[in-house]
């Protein structure tokens, strides 16, 4: 897989430095210049999340709002998440390896079953239907909708990336234009890593994105590169805008030309 480079791009000096600087700006000035994330297009369609309020550092990872240019802000942001995208699709593969090799006892693959909701008498095959990879342009695309580019208040005090929310009181951060009914909390994670994690659970075991693992075991089956345009498809479910949400994510990837990440 392709990955962004800064130091074999030709304009890297400038492109390190503007990073750097980002890294570097001040919290009061992030505070003063990130919008908080809209309520027009809430998640609806995701399990509860399993996890108690976590405080964050967020001394190591980019200040997006402070980076004026948005082809520098961009690159960052790819940069900045690549690398664990990879991670968790390397992790995925491994155990799907495993899986495939009779290589887990009993015991692990109960667990295994319980975790990604699946029944006791689950065979080898229905395992590894839930239990897949993720195209990069697709995790990349919905990361980039949900957090504007990692700009979002939830994205830069939380490392939510993906809109992800939960329903048990003190669960996560309250939306400060929260209806006055609801209940939800936007979730709160120590690390992108483990956004990333909840992240691919949710739609590998969600049952609101049957359709998109579906298509992802289609693809596997003909041999066929699991490309994020295909398994956009089965997203209807994530926001109530529906089919009107599935185009705009497939048009990020295209014009930002993120299948090229894809494995």
């Amino acid at each position: 897989m392709a990955l962004f480079n800064l130091l074999e791009n030709p304009v890297a000096n400038k492109v390190k430095l503007i990073c750097l600087f980002a890294v570097v700006a001040s919290t009061a000035s992030v505070l003063n210049t990130t919008k908080p994330l809209s309520n027009a297009q809430p998640i609806f369609k995701q399990e509860p999340i399993e996890i108690q309020k976590n405080t964050v550092s967020n001394s190591n990872k980019p200040i997006f709002s402070s980076i004026e240019s948005t082809a520098v802000r961009k690159t960052v942001f790819f940069n900045y998440l690549l690398p664990a995208i990879e991670q968790k699709n390397a992790e995925i593969l491994k155990l799907r390896a495993s899986i495939s090799n009779d290589e887990l006892s009993t015991e692990v693959l109960e667990t295994l079953a319980l975790k990604y909701r699946l029944g006791k008498d689950t065979t080898k095959e229905q395992m590894l239907i839930a239990i897949d990879i993720l195209p990069p342009s697709l995790i990349l695309a919905q990361a980039a909708n949900e957090s504007n580019w990692g700009r979002s208040r939830f994205a830069e005090e939380f490392n939510n990336y993906f809109g992800l929310w939960c329903f048990a009181k003190g669960c996560g951060a309250v939306p400060k234009n929260r209806d006055v009914d609801a209940k939800h909390e936007v979730a709160t994670f120590d690390s992108l890593k483990d956004s990333i994690d909840y992240y691919v659970l949710n739609l590998n075991r969600n049952q609101a994105y049957h359709n998109l693992r579906a298509i992802r075991k289609e693809q596997r089956e003909n041999g066929n590169l699991i490309t994020g345009l295909a398994l956009a498809k089965g997203l209807t479910s994530y926001a109530q805008t529906g089919d009107e949400y599935v185009a705009s994510i497939r048009s990020l990837i295209r014009y930002n030309k993120l299948e090229q990440y894809d494995l």
